[in-house]
């Protein structure tokens, strides 16, 4: 959940100073924002990657706990049958990968849901 809400802090973070530099740009108050627009990209790519290895643990660490009760059951350690519940972890995470996915196209095209 740590990665969720440093992701979503990059991703905000820099899709906001994107925009306000662009409102900048649009009203001519401030001309060359290269360096700003660049660096707002980075931040939301930051942001966006950051779910990625995040699902990709997230992924490896349940498959680590399924092998691992499977072997308890198999030595009848255990005896209950039971799934593991939705990952609302797992739900959140691939929901912010997929919005800061739409917020780079966005910036980069100047298109999109958030243009």
């Amino acid at each position: 959940m740590s990665v969720i809400r440093t992701a979503l802090s990059l991703i905000g973070f820099g899709f906001t100073i994107f925009q306000f530099f662009q409102k900048l740009h649009v009203t001519s108050t401030l001309d060359g924002n290269q360096p700003v627009r660049r660096f707002s990209i980075a931040l939301v790519l930051l942001g966006t990657g950051m779910p990625v290895f995040g699902i990709g643990y997230h992924l490896v660490f349940m498959r680590g706990l399924r092998q691992e009760r499977q072997q308890l059951k198999k030595e009848g350690l255990i005896h209950a049958e039971s799934k593991f519940p939705v990952s609302l972890t797992l739900l959140t995470a691939i929901v912010l990968l997929v919005i800061g996915l739409l917020a780079f196209v966005s910036m980069v095209f100047k298109s999109g849901p958030f243009f």
